[in-house]
């Protein structure tokens, strides 16, 4: 992969394709590597841009909280140092999602169409913010394998562990390599994030909503009420998948991805 510098930190990305600049933006605790399926057969549709986000994959640590609006400032800075000056498609998973939320605030002008998948607008409640924190500080102290523990029966639908062993096991030796600063900053940062269900219907482009059958963590009917906030979105629900959904259906994900694009 490889490295560029922006401002404070050093980020790792892989770039494959042409055409229209695909950004896609990976989930917590996650890197690059979840948009496996993507990288490898849109390359034919779209420029692919996959950075590891600052504290994850290969990329450089940041100490404290990392706030969505930073991550969303880091994406606005690679695609400088890209030079990348038309508009994108922004692409965001989970917390990917929460940074397409704060890069749609700064920099509406740059997205020329949004891809939601298996994410929320709501910010936490107090309780499931006071998780995260605690999450963060035992994360910081013990490792990453606490997050496999708490995570990783979230993230697949039912079958998927069966249809897709090897998929899931990466994912969690993915996580294992998280760096804990990295992973701790983030959680600070989720648990801060501000309610975006506001500014839905400020969203004036071309947008798709992705939710996995089985997603519990954010539900379909979450995600249904989001697209029908966003005037110009388009809902879908994949079969079978649950919160990592373009992983675990990336044949049905991809065509409605492909599709999206020639729009």
């Amino acid at each position: 992969m490889p490295t560029i510098s922006i401002g404070d930190i050093q980020l790792n990305y892989v770039e494959r394709g042409s055409g229209p600049v695909l950004l896609l933006v990976h989930g917590f605790p996650l890197d690059h590597t979840m948009w496996k399926y993507q990288l490898d057969t849109l390359a034919e549709s779209a420029r692919l841009i996959a950075p590891d986000l600052r504290g994850f994959g290969h990329s450089g640590v940041t100490e404290g909280t990392v706030s969505m609006e930073q991550y969303a400032r880091d994406l606005a800075a690679l695609l400088d140092a890209l030079k990348v000056d038309e508009p994108i498609i922004l692409c965001g998973l989970s917390m990917g999602g929460y940074i397409a939320w704060q890069f749609w605030r700064k920099h509406a002008k740059r997205i020329a169409k949004l891809i939601l998948c298996d994410t929320k607008a709501v910010a936490d409640a107090a309780e499931a913010a006071a998780t995260r924190l605690k999450t963060a500080e035992r994360v910081k102290q013990t490792g990453t394998e606490a997050l496999t523990e708490l995570m990783m029966g979230k993230l697949f639908a039912p079958g998927t562990s069966q249809e897709r062993p090897a998929d899931v096991e990466a994912m969690r030796q993915v996580i294992l390599r998280t760096p804990p600063r990295g992973a701790a900053a983030a959680l600070r940062g989720m648990a801060q994030r501000p309610d975006s269900t506001s500014l839905l219907r400020s969203i004036n482009v071309p947008t798709q909503v992705i939710v996995g059958q089985h997603d519990v963590i954010s539900p379909p009917d979450e995600m249904r009420g989001i697209a029908e906030a966003i005037p110009d979105a388009r809902f879908v629900e994949i079969a079978g998948a649950g919160h990592m959904a373009p992983l675990e259906k990336p044949d049905d994900v991809n065509a409605v991805i492909r599709a999206f694009l020639s729009r």
